[in-house]
Protein backbone atom coordinates (compact mmCIF):
# COMPACT_ATOMS: atom_id res chain seq x y z
CA UNK A 1 0.00 0.00 0.00
CA UNK A 2 1.70 3.70 -0.76
CA UNK A 3 0.49 5.93 1.61
CA UNK A 4 1.00 10.01 0.32
CA UNK A 5 0.55 13.11 2.66
CA UNK A 6 0.63 16.20 1.65
CA UNK A 7 2.08 19.30 3.53
CA UNK A 8 2.96 22.91 2.46
CA UNK A 9 -0.89 24.23 2.63
CA UNK A 10 -1.60 27.81 4.22
CA UNK A 11 -3.04 31.52 3.78
CA UNK A 12 -1.03 33.96 0.97
CA UNK A 13 -2.13 36.84 -0.65
CA UNK A 14 -3.08 37.21 -3.93
CA UNK A 15 -0.25 36.96 -6.09
CA UNK A 16 1.71 35.40 -3.86
CA UNK A 17 3.44 31.56 -4.27
CA UNK A 18 3.45 28.00 -2.20
CA UNK A 19 5.15 24.84 -2.92
CA UNK A 20 3.26 21.77 -1.74
CA UNK A 21 5.11 18.73 -0.50
CA UNK A 22 3.64 15.00 -1.64
CA UNK A 23 5.85 12.68 0.76
CA UNK A 24 5.28 8.84 -0.04
CA UNK A 25 5.87 5.61 2.06
CA UNK A 26 4.89 1.89 2.08
CA UNK A 27 6.27 1.13 -1.90
CA UNK A 28 9.31 2.80 -4.51
CA UNK A 29 7.68 6.10 -5.71
CA UNK A 30 8.99 5.57 -8.89
CA UNK A 31 6.64 2.81 -9.84
CA UNK A 32 4.18 5.28 -9.73
CA UNK A 33 2.67 8.41 -12.40
CA UNK A 34 1.87 11.30 -9.45
CA UNK A 35 -0.95 13.70 -9.87
CA UNK A 36 -2.45 16.88 -8.22
CA UNK A 37 -5.65 17.57 -7.60
CA UNK A 38 -7.89 20.13 -5.86
CA UNK A 39 -11.21 20.51 -4.27
CA UNK A 40 -13.17 23.65 -3.54
CA UNK A 41 -16.02 23.98 -1.43
CA UNK A 42 -19.24 22.90 -3.50
CA UNK A 43 -17.20 21.88 -6.17
CA UNK A 44 -16.03 18.71 -7.82
CA UNK A 45 -12.45 17.77 -7.21
CA UNK A 46 -10.37 18.66 -10.44
CA UNK A 47 -7.33 17.28 -11.88
CA UNK A 48 -4.99 20.42 -12.27
CA UNK A 49 -1.43 18.31 -13.19
CA UNK A 50 0.44 15.22 -13.41
CA UNK A 51 3.48 13.70 -13.75
CA UNK A 52 5.42 10.43 -15.07
CA UNK A 53 7.43 8.05 -13.20
CA UNK A 54 10.68 8.97 -14.22
CA UNK A 55 9.54 12.98 -14.56
CA UNK A 56 10.18 13.50 -18.21
CA UNK A 57 5.90 14.36 -18.83
CA UNK A 58 4.15 16.76 -17.12
CA UNK A 59 0.16 17.82 -17.70
CA UNK A 60 -1.42 20.64 -16.64
CA UNK A 61 -4.90 21.92 -16.53
CA UNK A 62 -5.39 25.09 -18.78
CA UNK A 63 -5.98 27.16 -15.74
CA UNK A 64 -2.83 27.05 -14.25
CA UNK A 65 -0.18 26.47 -17.09
CA UNK A 66 2.15 28.94 -17.21
CA UNK A 67 1.99 29.68 -13.12
CA UNK A 68 2.07 25.98 -11.42
CA UNK A 69 4.72 23.55 -12.17
CA UNK A 70 5.01 20.01 -11.07
CA UNK A 71 8.35 17.92 -10.29
CA UNK A 72 9.17 15.09 -8.24
CA UNK A 73 12.27 13.79 -6.26
CA UNK A 74 11.94 9.65 -6.70
CA UNK A 75 15.12 9.62 -4.31
CA UNK A 76 13.04 11.55 -1.59
CA UNK A 77 9.78 9.68 -2.46
CA UNK A 78 8.55 12.96 -2.65
CA UNK A 79 6.41 14.89 -5.45
CA UNK A 80 6.02 18.87 -5.75
CA UNK A 81 3.69 21.51 -6.33
CA UNK A 82 5.26 25.25 -6.87
CA UNK A 83 2.51 27.44 -7.18
CA UNK A 84 3.48 31.26 -8.75
CA UNK A 85 0.69 33.95 -9.05
CA UNK A 86 -1.76 32.48 -7.02
CA UNK A 87 -5.47 33.86 -7.27
CA UNK A 88 -8.24 33.47 -5.10
CA UNK A 89 -9.63 31.27 -7.35
CA UNK A 90 -7.15 28.62 -6.46
CA UNK A 91 -8.44 28.61 -2.73
CA UNK A 92 -8.81 24.66 -2.55
CA UNK A 93 -8.16 21.76 -0.69
CA UNK A 94 -5.41 20.02 -2.38
CA UNK A 95 -4.33 16.01 -2.69
CA UNK A 96 -2.05 14.64 -4.51
CA UNK A 97 -2.62 11.00 -6.03
CA UNK A 98 -0.64 7.92 -7.29
CA UNK A 99 -1.81 5.86 -10.43
CA UNK A 100 -0.98 2.52 -11.86
CA UNK A 101 1.16 2.74 -14.53
CA UNK A 102 -1.30 1.04 -17.04
CA UNK A 103 -3.96 3.52 -15.55
CA UNK A 104 -5.69 6.34 -17.77
CA UNK A 105 -3.59 9.19 -15.31
CA UNK A 106 -2.64 11.22 -17.97
CA UNK A 107 -5.84 13.21 -18.27
CA UNK A 108 -6.37 13.69 -14.64
CA UNK A 109 -9.72 11.99 -14.05
CA UNK A 110 -10.33 11.12 -10.42
CA UNK A 111 -11.03 7.46 -10.89
CA UNK A 112 -7.59 6.85 -12.78
CA UNK A 113 -5.44 7.60 -9.36
CA UNK A 114 -5.87 4.45 -6.52
CA UNK A 115 -3.89 6.18 -4.10
CA UNK A 116 -5.13 9.44 -2.39
CA UNK A 117 -3.64 12.11 0.59
CA UNK A 118 -5.89 13.61 3.10
CA UNK A 119 -5.06 16.99 1.55
CA UNK A 120 -4.09 20.43 2.29
CA UNK A 121 -5.70 23.61 2.64
CA UNK A 122 -4.51 26.25 0.22
CA UNK A 123 -6.42 29.91 1.01
CA UNK A 124 -5.90 32.89 -1.30
CA UNK A 125 -6.69 35.66 0.14
CA UNK A 126 -5.91 39.29 0.81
Amino acid sequence: QLQLVESGGGLVQPGGSLKLSCATSGLPLDNYPVGWFRQAPGKEREGISCISTSGDSTNYMDSVKGRFTISRDNAKNTVYLQMNDLKPEDTAVYYCAAAERLANWWHLIVPGYKYWGQGTQVVVAS
